[in-house]
């Protein structure tokens, strides 16, 4: 992914952290490449679980936990329960390393969840609207989210 690390290079990393999903990894991995460090994997990172089996209309299904927080389809998480486990990632990440500019990899409804306890704006529509992959600068200030800015665009940098 050099159009990724090439974007993440300018933002003086200090920490690269990810979803233990390979595809997450594979997104920062050259980062930490470049940093010559390793990528610490955090769990609640991960993709939410939609369902056990796949869906058969995705749209209807992401469309149902978006309207309903509390809704779960089988052997999935509920909005709220996704979000609980990724806000618990980010606010322990923001006091272990208060102060540092960390690269995330982690997956699109996870994030959208995480963006979305610090600000309501971010929703399904956000959501919808992302690219894969997609970069953004998320910026704190202690656990308060301050700003969200877009580093990609389709040709790879914006």
């Amino acid at each position: 992914m050099p159009h990724i690390t090439n974007i993440l290079s300018k933002e003086a990393i200090e920490l690269v952290v990810s979803s233990p999903y390979k595809r997450a990894i594979q997104t920062v991995q050259g980062i930490a490449d470049q940093l010559g460090t390793e990528v610490l994997l955090m769990d609640d990172l991960r993709e939410r679980t939609l369902t056990t089996e796949p869906a058969e209309d995705f749209t209807l299904a992401m469309t149902k936990v978006w309207e309903d927080p509390t809704f779960t389809w089988e052997g999935g998480e509920s909005n709220v329960v996704a979000q609980q486990r990724g806000v618990r990632a980010i606010l322990s990440l923001l006091d272990q390393y208060e102060g540092k500019r960390i690269a995330i990899g982690t997956h699109g409804n996870i994030m959208v969840l995480i963006l979305n306890y610090f600000d309501e704006q971010y929703g399904y529509t956000f959501w919808k609207e992302l690219d894969m992959p997609d970069v953004y600068k998320v910026t704190f200030d202690k656990q308060e989210l301050l700003s969200v800015e877009k580093l990609w665009d389709r040709q790879g940098v914006v």
